[in-house]
């Protein structure tokens, strides 16, 4: 409930049947207008909710004048009195339902000129328009609930921390730009002509270099930057929940986050059970095709190497034969889907590089009804490469039943088999709507590599960022072979997306530029960009790790918004653009020339 003011004794969402025959003053926007020739009717509408006020001509003939002047969205101050609604006509939708406030007074504060955009709770207005006029479109009632939603989620977690003994420490949003991940945003110096500031992708070093200073508990609602192609889950700017802790492994971090979830999904009305399973990166992606695997449903990846080597089908047993992975997923029943159902199946998986998709249906043999293995045969696509002992085998392999479709993908990359047949299992588990709507299932994914090879930059790069500590038992490997040094690093997933991301750090100065020469910095580079925080490490750095999590992604989850856009505030187009104030935006000659910046 908001306070009184001069202007208001009460909000628009508030007054019930407790307050008959109170004087109230309201404000707010004037909204649905009913004129029945002797009362006038209309919503008075602030964040708060909505209230009904009457004027009656019998009761105030002034009021009821200026109200017959009155429209949509004006902004108006009433005074009047609450009183019962008439009998059968309380609204139950509304939480002033059982009453209204007959008008004796009104101010106009400011008129409204007819809306831009159509500002119903289920707008037709496109998106563009809708972010062109933001600062309307936000007077939408479901816009305003995910902006308070958000609120309450950013209370919930500074609550949690501060009862935890975590210090909310700000960092500087100018500072060096550092290789690594997407692009900077740049900002030129006016004083030191000729250089750079760049806006943060993250707070990284700064809260290991706090944890160095001996603050061993740091949070922040940081606000990251990064220049890169958008899409509906993300944005230049963006906001994380940001955490770093001294003297820890990574079981506290699992404890603590775990605590974190619960407490924040309390707030909202969900009870979220702890602790949360684990799974490794590798099992994430040999079983569902993908690093934040949605595990409310079924339908995992088979590998049929073993059986695929050994049919008539060139193209399955020269990728086993080079080194690749035949993988599987059994779609029950839908062998009933058209060829073009099917075609479109492989329109999905070639998105992901899948150079094709095999299928196979299973149905009864004649006379049977298909119970038992021996009563099963293979019918389609693919079926005639596999021989009735290979068939059976499939079958058995895929646990098929009758009117089952085992849809195939193979490629000597594994990582291409397992992503596009991970995205084809969600994309039928949506076709299919097998996916529990009011379920939340979170799952750690562990034991990440630390690093992979990059093909167009021709060298190792970070999987997550070059201050990840790796795994003390494959140290030996750093140097010669990195690709299989997996990482102290998690990833917390929520029903198939990342809500963030972390690792425990290197602490140690010597292991630190063992990981900067692995990727491939030479020692001015290391020098240069990161000497400052070697030349820290050098004073007594402690063991330490955090994570990040996604807050715009975290509340469009819990708004149940496919897009973020949808939770924040003032967001961009997905091509880094305001519609609203036209940013970004040219700027004057003379701001170049102070700043020292002349354009092509």
């Amino acid at each position: 409930m908001a306070k009184t003011t001069v202007l208001r004794t009460n909000t628009c969402g508030e007054l019930a049947l407790k307050d008959n025959n109170k004087k109230v003053t309201l404000c707010g926007w004037v909204q649905h207008v009913k004129n029945l020739g002797g009362l006038i009717f209309f919503y008075l509408k602030d964040r708060y909710g909505i209230t009904q006020v009457v004027f009656d001509p019998q009761y105030d003939k002034d009021a009821h004048k200026l109200a017959e002047s009155l429209k949509r969205e004006d902004v108006i101050q009433v005074f009047g009195r609450v009183r019962p609604r008439p009998q059968g006509q309380d609204n139950m939708d509304i939480t002033t339902g059982t009453i209204e406030v007959i008008t004796d007074k009104v101010n106009v504060l400011n008129k409204s000129a007819v809306l831009p955009i159509d500002i119903e709770e289920e707008t037709t207005t496109n998106e563009d328009m809708r972010l062109k006029y933001r600062y309307l479109d936000l007077r939408r009632p479901c816009v305003q609930k995910n902006i308070i939603t958000r609120h309450k989620l950013v209370k919930a977690s500074r609550d949690f921390f501060d009862k935890q003994g975590f210090l909310e420490i700000e960092t500087p949003i100018l500072a060096k730009s550092t290789p690594e991940g997407a692009r900077d945003y740049l900002v030129p110096s006016r004083v030191h002509k000729g250089k750079f500031y760049a806006l943060p992708q993250s707070p990284q070093l700064f809260k290991q270099l706090l944890m160095l200073s001996g603050f061993d508990r740091y949070v922040q609602i940081a606000r990251c930057f990064r220049d890169e192609d958008l899409r509906a889950d993300r944005q230049p700017e963006f906001t994380q929940i940001d955490v770093e802790m001294s003297f820890v492994e990574e079981e506290d971090i699992y404890l603590t986050m775990e605590g974190l979830m619960k407490h924040v999904f309390n707030e909202i009305g969900v009870k979220v059970k702890t602790p949360f399973p684990r799974i490794t990166f590798k099992e994430a992606m040999d079983k569902y095709g993908s690093d934040k695997p949605d595990v409310r449903f079924g339908m995992h990846l088979v590998n049929i190497n073993e059986i695929a080597e050994k049919s008539s089908f060139k193209i399955f047993t020269e990728t086993v034969k080079n080194g690749g992975t035949i993988k599987c997923i059994n779609a029950r029943g839908c062998a009933k889907f058209s060829r073009k159902d099917i075609d479109e199946l492989e329109k999905v998986a070639k998105i992901y590089d899948a150079k094709g998709l095999a299928w196979i249906k299973v149905e009864a043999k004649e006379g049977t009804e298909g119970n038992n293995i021996e009563d099963k045969k293979i019918e389609g696509m693919s079926a005639k490469f596999f021989d009735e002992t290979l068939a059976k085998a499939l079958v058995e392999k895929t646990n098929a039943n009758v009117g089952d479709l085992l849809l195939i993908v193979g490629d000597h990359k594994h990582h291409i088999a397992d992503v596009a047949l991970g995205q084809l299992r969600l994309h039928l588990a949506k076709k299919l709507e097998m996916i529990p709507e009011d379920e939340w299932s979170f799952i750690w994914v562990v034991d990440f590599p630390m690093m992979e090879y990059d093909e167009d930059a021709k060298r190792h790069i970070a999987m997550h960022h070059p201050f990840t500590s790796p795994k003390d038992e494959d140290l030996s490997m750093l140097e010669t072979d990195p690709t299989k040094v997996r990482a102290k690093a998690y990833d917390l997933a929520l029903n198939g997306v990342e809500l963030g991301g972390g690792s425990i750090r290197i602490h140690s100065r010597e292991l630190q530029e063992k990981v900067f020469k692995a990727i491939g910095l030479k020692d001015d580079e290391i020098a240069s960009k990161f000497g400052f925080l070697l030349d820290a490490f050098k004073y007594g750095a402690p063991p330490h790790g955090g994570i990040a999590f996604g807050l715009d992604r975290l509340a469009a989850m819990v708004c149940k918004e496919e897009n973020i856009r949808e939770v924040i505030a003032f967001p961009k187009t997905k091509h880094a653009e305001s519609l609203m104030d036209s940013s970004p935006s040219e700027v004057d000659t003379e701001q170049l020339d102070e700043a020292g910046i002349k354009l092509k």
